[in-house]
């Protein structure tokens, strides 16, 4: 089965793909692994991408596509994908559809995490961690048994992201809203777009996406 999750930063899109690639085996593609890769391939493909990006200079969608490709033509696809971050815009998912046909692939679904902004906000800018053992903690949902000390380990010294503060939140959340406004629209005339809670806990929020996955496996068997 092949995915493409929508969703903000926090929205947890990486926590659901990794159950996704534990449970059903399905790759996990991001674009910025795949650009990595292929810099440190050496391939005539990947140093192309390395001299563009030592300009400064964006990757055009077509090479990104050629990224795409070869990766899914990878065993670890064979099952499946998840692709992460890619398209951004109505061109981007033209020419991924375009190339997944030549593939003799198809997008299953488009699961969009449905998001509050301002819960999400709250979500992130109240995280911090342990700063010895990485433990993760929440000002408002997840403080430390006793204050000031790390439930694990013990220590007293925590961390925050510096790009966990609402300023930096509100301007992915509203780059992200204006990046996939168009897409939606785009990919529910397609009939792969599902909407669901992503302000939901984890576990429902998995829950969501494994109704959606297994159901569409019924149907194919059914078929």
């Amino acid at each position: 089965m092949n995915l493409i999750l929508f969703g903000p930063p926090g929205a947890g899109k990486g926590t659901q793909a990794d159950f996704l690639n534990k449970k059903y085996g399905y790759a996990k593609l991001s674009t910025g692994d795949m650009l990595r890769a292929a810099v440190a391939s050496g391939s005539a493909l990947g140093n192309q991408v390395k001299d563009i990006m030592a300009k400064g200079q964006l990757v055009s969608d077509e090479i990104m596509i050629n990224l795409i490709r070869d990766r899914i033509r990878e065993a670890d696809c064979a099952k499946g994908f998840i692709l992460d971050g890619f398209p951004r815009t109505v061109a981007q998912a033209e020419a991924l559809d375009d190339m997944l046909i030549a593939e003799k692939k198809r997008l299953d679904y488009v699961i969009e995490l449905q998001v509050d902004d301002k819960e999400l906000t709250e979500r992130i800018v109240g995280r911090f961690s342990c700063a010895k053992c990485g433990t993760g903690y929440h000002d408002s949902f997840k403080k430390p048994y006793k204050d000031g000390v790390c439930d694990e380990c013990g220590a007293t010294e925590f961390s925050r992201r510096q790009d966990d503060n609402a300023e930096t939140v509100t301007k992915r959340l509203d780059a992200y809203h204006r990046q996939t406004a168009p897409l939606l629209p785009y990919y529910d005339k397609e009939n792969v777009l599902v909407s669901i809670d992503g302000m939901a806990d984890i576990a429902d929020v998995t829950r969501q996406i494994e109704e959606i996955i297994e159901n569409k496996e019924k149907i194919v068997k059914k078929g």
